[in-house]
């Protein structure tokens, strides 16, 4: 399975070590944890909504790297018994998802498969060619977290220093 993550251009695709900032699924000195999105789209929203950009002009600052990286499906994934208001809300929230994390790692989960924070309800699609450039269908979009290093996977730089269309603004579930 292809999925995508974007990164500063300067630095590695994933974290290595305890001192990764604290997110949703993970709290202070409990990293690496690795955030994975299955579409595009996905991982900049994360971005966008991280950084709270809102406009076409900020969109013309940024320069992110955006990796493809395989993984390996067969790993199962555990969605957390959460409400999905929770697992989607703002910042408020982020203690409630971190305690069901430590849960369900103290278990013996490895990957959590939860719905994308960041891109609104159907706002992840991918394009086809029919007379030209076409949205496709559009889906949920999903977030895979995957604790600890992950040093066997493999990554590719679709993008160097580039980022998103001006029109993913628009599907962007905002803080």
């Amino acid at each position: 399975m292809i999925v995508f993550r974007h990164a500063d251009p300067r630095l590695p695709f994933f974290w290595e070590d305890r001192r990764q900032p604290p997110a949703r699924w993970h709290g202070p000195e409990e990293g690496p944890v690795q955030y994975i999105c299955d579409t595009p789209d996905g991982a900049w929203a994360e971005f966008l909504r991280h950084e709270e950009i809102r406009t076409p002009e900020d969109l013309a600052t940024i320069r992110r790297a955006l990796w493809a990286i395989e993984i390996d499906d067969g790993e199962s994934g555990v969605r957390p018994e959460l409400p999905a208001s929770t697992m989607t809300g703002g910042l408020a929230t982020y203690e409630a998802c971190r305690t069901a994390a430590r849960d369900l790692r103290a278990k013996g989960a490895t990957r959590l498969d939860v719905p994308s924070a960041a891109l609104n309800p159907g706002g992840a699609h991918g394009y086809r060619v029919n007379a030209g450039l076409r949205a496709a269908a559009p889906r949920d979009g999903r977030v895979i977290v995957l604790f600890g290093r992950r040093a066997s996977l493999v990554g590719w730089r679709a993008v160097y220093n580039g980022h998103p269309a001006d029109e993913l603004l628009g599907r962007v579930r905002h803080l």
